[in-house]
């Protein structure tokens, strides 16, 4: 109950912690083990916010441009407003809808503040408590691990193989969905800046993540644009989007995923298919990667489970 409101977070700085902690054990041969924590700490608060940084400036600058291409031109809402009269007979004001419409938008927005205040502060606490989680994950891994293998009821040598296969799978997780994801939407980026795709590094950001949720993948973002470039009167750019897409950037899901998969998780496909949608149910957006390590820290504690007791009835544990 008291890890449930910010299990999201929790995750989060476990994950974190768990890609930085390689880059802690360098350090801490150059400097105290505070610092080093310290300083991974910092570097992740750069690497994520300005990504998102400047994923927020292209969107905005987008609907800036958007407006005003739109408000600069009053003849496009008298053309507008004759084709809904020509076809529903029904004359209508859409400046004045817009006018009404923002007054009804800033009512909801008056009457929601306090609500709007207080999910901001649960968020920030969050944040807040995500940084310290990494921190002391950091700083004091060795600790936790010493400790994991003073308190579990299992010989060493098997909680040893038992840590080496979960991490087996996070790897596999990490590389299969997280990495192959990247390079699959910034091939795809690639793909619509070199045809003309307005707001390309935006829709980069857009496949990247979509890229990490299976049966969904990059299609809805590329396809959309080869619609787009169809009706723009660009259909060569449109065909050499779609065969780009088709080719290029679905060899590196058909290649570099099942090679992150077979190498590392060691999981059938629809395991981790099932891990990956039954997670996002159960623990949200993180669940995207957790899931399969569950499913995969299962089959690892009933294979170590197994030969422990296979170790007890042959007599060799006492």
């Amino acid at each position: 109950m008291l890890i449930r409101p910010f299990l999201q977070y929790i995750l989060g700085a476990v994950l974190l912690a768990y890609v930085l902690y390689p880059l802690q054990i360098r350090l801490e041969t150059y400097v105290s083990p505070m610092l080093a924590a310290l300083s991974l700490v910092t570097l992740a608060v750069t690497g994520f916010v300005a990504p998102v940084v400047v994923v927020l400036a292209s969107i905005m600058e987008s609907a800036d441009r958007i407006l005003r291409e739109f408000g600069t031109d009053p003849v496009q809402l008298d053309i507008l407003e004759s084709r809904i009269k020509g076809l529903t007979g029904v004359e209508v004001d859409i400046a004045g809808e817009l006018v009404s419409s923002g007054r009804d938008i800033g009512t909801i927005i008056v009457e929601r503040s306090t609500q709007a205040f207080s999910t901001i502060t649960f968020h920030l606490i969050g944040i807040a408590l995500a940084l310290f989680l990494i921190y002391y994950l950091l700083k004091d891994g060795d600790d936790l691990v010493d400790w994991l293998h003073r308190t579990v009821p299992l010989p060493v040598d098997v909680q040893r193989d038992f840590y080496a296969e979960i991490d087996d799978v996070m790897l596999g997780v990490l590389f299969g969905h997280v990495f192959v994801a990247i390079v699959q939407g910034i091939v795809a980026g690639v793909g619509l800046a070199a045809t003309g795709v307005p707001n390309a590094m935006f829709w980069t950001a857009v496949m990247v993540v979509l890229a990490m949720v299976p049966l969904i993948g990059t299609i809805p973002v590329w396809g959309g644009a080869v619609i787009y470039l169809y009706a723009t009167d660009e259909p060569l750019l449109a065909v050499g989007l779609f065969l780009y897409s088709v080719i290029i950037v679905g060899l590196t899901d058909d290649y570099l995923r099942p090679f992150a998969v077979d190498r590392y998780a060691k999981l059938n496909p629809a395991v981790i298919l099932l891990g990956i949608l039954g997670g996002a149910y159960a623990f949200g957006v993180m669940g995207l990667l957790f899931g399969p390590v569950v499913l995969g820290a299962l089959k690892a504690a009933l294979r170590v489970g197994l030969d422990t007791w296979s170790q007890i009835d042959d007599g060799n544990i006492g």
